[in-house]
């Protein structure tokens, strides 16, 4: 229910959003799920998938609703790996630069077998959307185009240029497609600033949302491998060298050796924002680490939940293994992926020599692996991006939105603590912010993992946030 609280917004924005209701109209509604079905039920994994038949998809769609064949292209360095990129036109002699958003339409991997319904089938039960890619990120990129098409059917002029880029190769591949736009079409995507809604967004608690988190740093990402090698043998003559027992040896160490604790600017402030909102111990301790010297003691407590952990630490964890060759055959060689979300500040070559330093194993190998897959004895020395200012074209017609879907929950700058593809716009500097209306319920974070759901309240209502910034942020 709309309240007269819901409508005192800043002026600038009032004559418009209080205009609009704060539910999704019933033919938006069946829109958005249909684009959303259509995304999820397209396979767009880097093994077997294809993103040029989603960014296809999405092209037909958006020329069905009348925008110029010119505007919306399709576009990529080979034929599974396209990228949609589409201009909604402004006022005729703006002068203003685009607003761009990016979203990614690939998507990690997924077992059928690890999953209770068919990872690549739309199912709807119990109040949620199933399917991979439901949380990451293809309810935001449906929520976009649907808003592209919503505006357009009402004839709204933007103040400025929209451009919107449905990308490839986030989640992994060698065809990352916000780079490769950046790369040879810069033209194309080049923009004042850039919103990336697949960062940030509201936090939600059994269903309620809290604060509305806003990506303005963020952790820098690094895979690296493990391995030991020796001469193997028959399994009936056991050596004292296995090489599964090295890398297990030392896995286990890494296990019980956290980083040091560290917060920058960024986190200080999200949890003396966040302290606001809890209570008892919690609150206390979120309190005591938000100073320019964290409490020891509060962190140890906080790190036992993995949110508060990876906010406070440098975060490497093993996700893949593989040794052997045969059942009765002595490995030869043994390895492992250790995954590594690193705290700003630090760079890629310097956690793997700390790797090196925990593992305490000189007979070991550690190589950094790029994205694409290739493996190199030293990572990069290039460390996380600066966050760029708080635009206020970006952040009072998003405080204002906020305010109208989830009347008083504070807007909060964070750090992601993945990553994303920020990384590339904020090195081509384009000042970028990560945020979006899909609400996830804390304890539900279910991206990248099995069952990955989204609650269906909370994507209709993600889609008419979408809408209304869109609306808010180019009606300045």
């Amino acid at each position: 229910m709309r309240t007269i609280a819901s409508c005192l917004l800043p002026v600038l924005f009032t004559s418009f959003l209080c205009a609009q209701p704060n539910l999704l109209p019933a033919a938006d509604k069946v829109l958005a799920r249909d684009i959303f079905q259509q995304l999820i039920e397209t396979n767009t994994t880097d093994s077997v998938g294809s993103t040029t038949v989603a960014a296809d998809a999405m092209r037909k769609r958006l020329l069905e609703a009348g925008f110029p064949e010119a505007d919306v292209v399709v576009l990529g360095p080979n034929d599974r790996k396209g990228n949609m990129v589409a201009r909604y036109r402004g006022k005729p002699g703006s002068t203003m630069k685009p607003v761009l958003l990016i979203g990614h339409i690939d998507v990690v991997e997924a077992k059928r077998s690890d999953w209770t319904t068919d990872p690549f089938q739309f199912v709807e039960k119990d109040g949620y959307f199933y399917g991979r890619g439901t949380q990451d990120m293809k309810d935001s990129d449906a929520a976009l185009v649907e808003s592209f098409i919503r505006l357009r059917r009402e004839g709204f002029v933007p103040d400025r240029d929209i451009v919107l880029a449905l990308t490839a190769d986030e989640e992994g591949g060698k065809s990352n497609g916000v780079d490769w736009l950046l790369q040879n079409h810069r033209a194309l995507i080049d923009a004042e600033f850039a919103i990336n809604p697949d960062a940030g967004g509201p936090e939600l608690e059994k269903g309620k949302a809290i604060s509305m988190g806003v990506e303005a740093t963020e952790k820098l990402y690094a895979d690296f491998r493990v391995t030991a090698t020796n001469p193997g043998g028959h399994s009936s003559l056991p050596r004292p060298d296995n090489a599964i027992y090295h890398v297990s040896d030392a896995l286990g160490r890494l296990e019980h050796t956290p980083f040091p604790l560290e917060t920058n600017e960024i986190t200080r402030a999200y949890f003396a924002s966040v302290s606001k909102t809890e209570t008892g111990q919690l609150a206390l301790d979120l309190k005591a680490v938000s100073g320019p010297v964290p409490d020891p003691a509060a962190a140890q407590r906080l790190s036992k939940d993995m949110i508060y952990n990876s906010l406070l630490h440098t975060t490497c964890v093993a996700t893949m293994m593989s040794a052997g060759h045969a059942p009765n055959a002595l490995p030869g060689s043994a390895a492992a992926n250790v995954n590594c979300r690193i705290f700003p500040g630090h760079s890629q070559e310097e956690i793997r020599q700390e790797l090196i330093r925990i593992f305490a194993d000189p007979t070991l190998k550690v190589q950094y692996v790029t994205d694409g897959g290739e493996v190199f004895d030293k990572g990069s020395d290039r460390k996380s991006m600066a966050p760029p200012p708080l635009n206020p074209v970006v952040f009072r017609p998003l405080e204002a939105t906020v305010q109208l879907v989830w009347p008083g929950i504070p807007v909060i700058p964070e750090m992601e603590t993945g990553a994303s593809d920020s990384i590339y716009t904020m090195n081509a500097g384009i000042p970028s912010y990560g945020f979006s209306g899909m609400g996830v319920d804390r304890d539900d974070d279910r991206a990248h993992g099995r069952d990955e759901r989204i609650r269906v309240v909370d994507f209709y209502t993600g889609v008419q946030f979408e809408y209304l910034y869109l609306k808010a942020l180019t009606s300045q």
